[in-house]
This record gives structure tokens, C-alpha cells and sequence, in this order.
């Protein structure tokens, strides 16, 4: 029996992958489907964001590089940058709000800067060969274009949260920027929920809880992954939810997943 006990929702035909592991010992706490590959949306841009700071390790990337945005890579609804007057930003920056806001017009400068099949094959040289960025962001998205903007595992998500926690992969430095980047992550609406904390500054320990996680949500999709610490133990966890499209899964799913934040605070308290 696992540490943390769910009865998931599979109304709305609600399909999930779900990985919780602590990251020191190697104990499964919950799993479910870990090896089903979901739509992931916006949580792929984890792997953009590595692919920047492994360029910045090899030293043919600059932070303090300056990028403008284009008028056509400016998306609404996710984000702040398509909201501001500045046009042009450094790469830290840029990668700072996609971190903190998933922003979209600075997920689609960066993959320009990048290059997609770059981020597709660092990602795929890292081992994760069920997981991926598949484009950028487009809306309406133009026929012929792939139908996700990311795809991932719950055990490939779990692997990436715990290379990171550990610092393997990247430059120390590299590492602890990553981590700071998405530990400026506001939307707590997801397994975050269940450990209280004030959404716009997080990053540290706030009542014995340090959290550091990417989500993913669109009509027919929630997904969070992250790292979740206490002074004493660190726990990764992935879990991801797809349910048919014309259907209202939110509610089941956002409860679900808020009772998993639930079994992983318990486990941090133990």
C-alpha cells in the first residue's frame, strides 16, 4: 500500500500519471500510471529553460544577453510581458517570467532564441525520451502544427525534480538559478494548494514547507511537478490529469490533486 492513499476521480473520462517519491531514500509514497505519457501544457517549458542555462554552462550563452519580443510572439492570457511597455528584456529576465508566470511571449522569444530542436534534443540526451517541449505557444494553433505544446511521464517529471534538487546536470550556479526561477511559481492552485502558502513570495521555508514547481493548464489539462522540502526530507512528485475534451474534469481533479498536496505535507511532517 502506498504512504499516501487516493482514490482518484476517473469521471469525464479523467486519465492520470502520478509519481511521488522522496528524493534521499527513493521511497514511492504514490504512483499511478507514472509511465503514461499526458498532455502536459505549459510544464514542458522546464526543459527550455535547462537548454538556456546548459548553453550559459558552455559557455555560449549569456544571461545578460538582451532579446526584443516580436509583435507576432506576443500571446495573451498567461503571462505579464504582453501587458508591458518594455520590449526588449535580458534572457535572465525573459527566463525569469516564464518561471514565475509560465509568460507565454517570453516562452515564444526564448524558443526562437533557442531554437526548438535544440531544447528537443537536449531533452532527449537527458534521458527523457517520453517527455518533450513540442512547440511553441500558438492561438488559434495553425493546422499542422503538433496539437500539445508539451507532453510528458510522471516518472520523467519526477526524475528531472529530483536531478535538480540534487544539482546534477548543470552548473551549481545554473542549478540554483533554475530552482529560483521556478520557485517565484504563483499558481499554487494545484497540489501546492494544500500547503499554504502566500503565492507571491514563497521561495525559502514558510511554516517548515519549501516548494519549488512548473504547471501546466489548459481546458482539458492540469499538471504540477515540482519539489516540495522540509527541513528534514525533500520529496519530488508529478502529477498530471488529461480528461475528454468538451467536459468539466477541473473540479474532481483540482480536489484530487489537492488531497495528494495534502498526503505530501503529512509525509514532510512525519
Amino acid at each position: 500500500m502506498s504512504a499516501i492513499s487516493i482514490e482518484l476521480p476517473r469521471e469525464n473520462g479523467t486519465e492520470w500519471s502520478v509519481l511521488v517519491r522522496d528524493i534521499d531514500t527513493g521511497e514511492v509514497l504514490l504512483s499511478e500510471n507514472e509511465g503514461a505519457v499526458l498532455d502536459t501544457a505549459s510544464v514542458g517549458k522546464i526543459f527550455l529553460l535547462h537548454r538556456l542555462l546548459a548553453e550559459v554552462d558552455a559557455g555560449t550563452r549569456s544571461l545578460e544577453e538582451r532579446v526584443t519580443r516580436r509583435p507576432v510572439e506576443s500571446i495573451d492570457d498567461s503571462g505579464l510581458w504582453y501587458l508591458l511597455q518594455a520590449a526588449e528584456l535580458s534572457l535572465y529576465d525573459v527566463a525569469a517570467l516564464i518561471g514565475a508566470v509560465s509568460d507565454n511571449a517570453a516562452t515564444n522569444t526564448l524558443g526562437r532564441v533557442i531554437g526548438l530542436p535544440a531544447v528537443q534534443e537536449h531533452t532527449r540526451r537527458l534521458g527523457y525520451k517520453d517527455s518533450g517541449l513540442d512547440d511553441i505557444v500558438r492561438w488559434p494553433i495553425p493546422p499542422g502544427s503538433p496539437r500539445t505544446l508539451s507532453h510528458a511521464t510522471a516518472a520523467d517529471l519526477v526524475r528531472f525534480m529530483a536531478r535538480l534538487s540534487d544539482g546534477d546536470d548543470l552548473a551549481p550556479s545554473s542549478a540554483d538559478t533554475l530552482k529560483r526561477w521556478l520557485g517565484a511559481g504563483m499558481d499554487l492552485s494545484m497540489v501546492a494548494s494544500a500547503f499554504d502558502l502566500d503565492p507571491l513570495a514563497h521561495y525559502g521555508f514558510d511554516r517548515d514547507v519549501w516548494l519549488i514547481n512548473k504547471t501546466g493548464t489548459i481546458s482539458r489539462v492540469r499538471a504540477d511537478t515540482g519539489i516540495v522540502m522540509s527541513p528534514t526530507r525533500r520529496i519530488a512528485y508529478a502529477v498530471l490529469a488529461n480528461w475528454r475534451r468538451g467536459e468539466d474534469g477541473r473540479g474532481p481533479v483540482l480536489r484530487a490533486m489537492q488531497q495528494i498536496g495534502a498526503g505530501i505535507r503529512s509525509q514532510l511532517a512525519d
